[in-house]
């Protein structure tokens, strides 16, 4: 008999987690296609063309997968930082310095040492640059106990302005005549696997997310940063190096970001143009949140969120609605995310 309520509970937690994540997804939709219905589209159709382009053409399934890496790397960093109980907000800084750096370095570099070389110091930079960006909040976090929210926000808005003034002044190049960096040539970007434009960025996403997972759920480590996270006095009773690991898991996180900027440039753009900020950090938090932090779970999400955005671009070609729609979207599933885990924590309220 106790076996049988065990079963029943285990049942409804997990219905009750199924509902939390499928409710806001299908509520933004909803919400949306009425958006639609209201300034005169099809809601149906355009739904219909995202999937169609995103994930049923063979052509638009591969720009979708190559879309997912920079977003998996993204994600990867802030796994570490949300189950690690620190809001690293500077994502986008962190990503579009390193984007830079490597920008600014990566076709000098190829002329002088093997591609495969260049490749491996152009992600070791880029994770450097991230980790660097994050020291400021790190300390003011871990020292005085200042709120990450505002740090990280407020080196996300210098890092992307010190990104323009670098693209614009020390790295520009003066071939062109929109200011950027030097084009790394498409032979010399990450290989692509067999006759795909799929690029090996996306492996090492791939990777990146489930090294995070594991790290973060089957180590001591990654166990001892969760403790932090969670409750700082208690790791302190406990004899944990609560500034240390405050450190490291913001110099994890920003590097992880920072590689997503690698990532982009070496395997898609080979260059950054000046005021160019895809602001995929914030893009991915409810990703992340959705998920419940975890690896398999993130990577299915950010793949939904990849067949939007790329989806998204044909559907608005076809049907005249603003590419920016999809941030519509998303900012629905942020709202819908928050409003479903309140009504979860009162009903949790009343019945305990």
């Amino acid at each position: 008999m106790t076996s049988r309520y065990i079963n029943i509970g285990r049942v409804s937690e997990l219905a009750r987690s199924a509902i939390r994540i499928i409710a806001p997804i299908l509520l933004a939709l909803v919400v949306g296609g009425l958006i639609l219905v209201i300034l005169g589209k099809d809601p149906i159709a355009y739904y219909w063309y995202v999937v169609k382009r995103g994930l049923l053409s063979w052509t638009g399934f591969q720009a979708t997968l190559v879309r997912t890496a920079p977003l998996l790397f993204v994600a990867a960093g802030l796994i570490v930082a949300f189950r690690a109980g620190i809001w690293n907000l500077g994502v986008d800084g962190q990503f579009l310095l390193a984007a830079v750096l490597v920008a600014a370095v990566g076709s000098p570099l190829n002329t002088i040492i093997p591609n495969w070389a260049m490749i491996c110091i152009c992600f070791i930079l880029a994770a450097t640059i991230g980790a660097i960006w994050s020291l400021i909040p790190a300390y003011l976090k871990a020292n005085h106990g200042v709120n990450e929210i505002i740090t990280t926000l407020m080196m996300t808005f210098i890092g992307i302005s010190l990104a323009n003034v670098l693209i614009k002044i020390p790295f520009n190049d003066p071939a062109t005549t929109v200011p950027q960096t030097v084009t790394l040539a498409v032979e010399d970007r990450l290989p692509r696997l067999f006759d795909t434009i799929i690029h090996h960025g996306v492996i090492l996403g791939l990777l990146s997310v489930l090294f995070v997972h594991f790290l973060m759920t089957r180590t001591s480590f990654g166990l001892n940063l969760q403790v932090v996270g969670a409750n700082p006095k208690a790791a302190v009773h406990a004899g944990l190096n609560v500034r240390f690991l405050t450190y490291v898991a913001f110099g994890l996180s920003a590097a992880l970001a920072g590689m997503g900027g690698a990532v982009e440039i070496l395997g898609v753009w080979g260059t950054v143009r000046a005021d160019w900020d895809p602001a995929y950090g914030l893009l991915v938090v409810p990703l992340v949140f959705l998920a419940r932090f975890h690896g398999i779970g993130t990577i299915a999400f950010v793949l939904f969120f990849a067949v939007l955005m790329i989806g998204g671009e044909s559907a608005s070609r076809r049907l005249g609605v603003p590419t920016f729609f999809v941030l519509v979207l998303v900012g629905l599933l942020l709202m819908f995310l928050a409003i479903v885990e309140y009504l979860d924590h009162r009903w949790r309220q009343r019945t305990t």
